[in-house]
C-alpha cells in the first residue's frame, strides 16, 4: 500500500472511531499492514497536522490514538454549542438521547448499530449541552465508553429519577426507536418539560398501543 494513501486512511479511521480511539494493533489489523509500519505513519501524520497549522491534532491517550481539537479553539466551540440560535436539539441528537435514556449505560458503538448511523456528532453535542455523559469503560476489546444521562437531563425534563420516564415495554409493539423519539421529545420546543407533559406523552403511548390492538382484531 502507498504510504501516502496509509496516512489518509489513518486519518479516516482515527475520524470514524471518534472519542475511543484506536490503538496501533488495531490499526495493523483493520489496514493489514505491520505495526512498525502503522506507527511511521501516525507519527508522520501527527507531523503533517502540527505543520500545517490545522485546527485537529492526532492525540495519545494510553496507548489510543484520538483526532481531536485544539484546547486553544475551546471558547469557540462553547460559544457554537451554547448558541441561542442552536438550543434546539435535532432529530439525530434526539433519537441518540432517546437510546441513551432508554438502554444506558450504552457503547458509541450500541448506539450507532440502533440508529444505523454514525452518532459521533449527535452524543458531542449532547454532551456539550450536559445531557448525557461518560458513566465509565465496558468490559470489551478497547475499553469503550459507557454513556448515561446527567442530573441536567433530569432537570430538562423536569423528572426526579430516570424511573420516571415512560415505560420503555410499551415501544416494543411500535415502530421502533421513530415511534419512541416522536413521542417522547414531540414537546420538546427549547422550554422545560413538566411531569404533566411525561405523563401526557406515557398516555398517547398507551393510547397507540391499544389502537394497534384495536386495528388489528379488526
Amino acid at each position: 500500500m502507498d504510504f501516502q494513501m496509509l496516512k489518509s486512511i489513518i486519518e479516516g479511521l482515527l475520524f470514524m472511531a471518534g472519542d475511543e480511539g484506536l490503538n496501533i494493533k488495531q490499526i495493523s489489523e483493520i489496514t493489514e499492514q505491520r505495526p512498525e509500519v502503522i506507527e511511521e505513519a501516525m507519527n508522520d501524520l501527527r507531523a503533517d497536522f502540527e505543520r500545517s497549522k490545522r485546527g485537529l491534532q492526532i492525540v495519545a491517550i494510553a496507548g489510543m490514538y484520538e483526532l481531536v481539537t485544539l484546547p486553544e479553539h475551546a471558547p469557540y466551540f462553547e460559544k457554537m454549542a451554547y448558541s441561542p440560535s442552536r438550543s434546539s436539539l435535532s432529530q439525530a441528537a434526539l433519537e441518540t438521547l432517546s437510546i441513551v435514556a432508554y438502554r444506558q449505560p450504552i457503547t458509541r458503538v450500541e448506539i450507532e448499530e440502533i440508529r444505523g448511523v454514525k452518532s459521533d456528532r449527535a452524543i458531542q453535542t449532547l454532551t456539550n449541552k450536559g445531557l448525557i455523559e461518560e458513566v465509565g469503560r465496558a468490559e470489551a476489546i478497547g475499553r469503550p465508553i459507557l454513556y448515561g444521562t446527567t442530573k441536567s437531563f433530569l432537570d430538562y425534563f423536569g423528572l426526579s429519577t430516570i424511573k420516571e420516564l415512560p415505560d420503555s415495554s410499551a415501544f416494543e409493539q411500535m415502530d421502533g426507536l421513530e415511534e419512541e423519539t416522536q413521542l417522547l421529545f414531540e414537546k420538546l420546543d427549547g422550554r422545560q418539560l413538566t411531569i404533566e407533559d411525561v405523563k401526557e406523552v406515557e398516555e398517547q403511548l398507551e393510547a397507540g398501543v391499544q389502537h394497534e390492538h384495536e386495528e388489528e382484531i379488526r
